[in-house]
């Protein structure tokens, strides 16, 4: 009877044991510990040239991580230039005026013209009378007048040029050269600019990540050449159970507990979901299978700048109020 009465103590005890387990274990939120990671990718399909940097090197933002191949957009800078060039030139023509060398032959044009005017309209004039006098050709009238009205368009025609040239040219051709040189500039600063973004600048402080290819592999447009680990300080990526949400909000203060460090850390939520997320795999029990979780991100004070990314931890839920 001893006997059976002590295995039944033992069972009972075995049994509060487990019950603190599993209740200690359900004010717990489980996750690991994360960084911002930031991906730079490929602005070209284009061959890489250079890597100044190496996996695992600290690297300041603005400097140079992957240069990429970039002769064929040089080409298309220097014909976008030759094009502001010549647009810029046409404009200048136009509002510049024709030069004085212009103006004086189409003066002696115009005097050229007059002249010629003047003695096929005596011409015309005289086989007039003969005519009247019956001592030409009805032919040869007609071809004395068809000259002097010949004479007439070329001397109407020689006016109108040097009235041009004198006057200028109109407004509406001027703007629409000042239009197509806007047009040329912009186009020079937008090939500058994809020309310069050839070269893959490092945009946070941080650690040098990965590095998913060498120099002379060719790489696709987009494609991520570097990864980058932020230099600020990490976070707990937690999946809150669903009884602890409603008192958690962004700004609440959570104990933070790391694998491996004894002393915890007071860690400020700075994100949570609104909306629940599926059970992780490694939470599952007995009595988690059917538990909502929330998604939420917790940052550590500045004491945890230096923990590595994905330390598993544990973070102590608020007690119901």
């Amino acid at each position: 009877m001893k006997c059976l009465f002590s295995h039944y103590y033992i069972y009972i005890s075995l049994l509060l044991v487990l019950s603190g387990c599993n209740d200690q274990r359900g004010t717990l939120a489980l996750g690991t510990i994360e960084r911002d990671q930031i991906a730079l990718t490929a602005t070209a399909n284009e061959i890489i040239t250079s890597q100044p940097m190496t996996e695992g090197s600290t690297i300041k933002k603005g400097e140079v991580v992957v240069t990429l191949q970039s002769q064929q957009q040089q080409t298309r800078v220097a014909k976008a230039q030759a094009v502001q060039q010549q647009a810029q030139a046409y404009l200048l023509r136009l509002t510049n005026g024709a030069r004085p060398e212009d103006i004086a032959a189409a003066q002696a044009e115009v005097e050229q013209y007059q002249a010629n005017f003047t003695d096929k309209n005596l011409d015309n004039q005289r086989i007039k009378q003969l005519f009247a006098k019956k001592m030409v050709s009805t032919a040869e009238r007609d071809r004395a007048q068809t000259q002097r009205d010949i004479a007439q368009s070329e001397l109407q025609t020689a006016i109108n040029g040097l009235k041009k040239i004198v006057s200028g040219e109109r407004i509406e051709d001027i703007k629409q050269a000042q239009a197509a040189l806007v047009a040329a500039i912009t186009d020079v600063t937008l090939q500058k600019q994809i020309l310069q973004d050839y070269t893959i600048v490092a945009t946070r402080n941080g650690i040098v990540e990965s590095l998913p290819y060498h120099v002379g592999d060719r790489v696709m447009t987009n494609t991520t050449v570097a990864v980058i680990t932020t230099n600020t300080t990490p976070y707990a990526r937690i999946y809150v159970p669903e009884p602890y949400r409603v008192n958690i909000k962004a700004g609440s203060i959570l104990t933070i507990h790391v694998d491996g460090i004894q002393k915890p850390y007071q860690g400020t939520v700075r994100w949570i979901a609104t909306v629940p997320s599926f059970t992780p795999y490694y939470t599952l029990n007995g009595s988690d299978k059917a538990r909502l979780v929330y998604l939420a991100k917790v940052d550590f004070p500045d004491s945890g700048r230096e923990l590595p990314a994905g330390v598993p931890v544990q973070v102590e839920m608020p007690h119901e109020r």
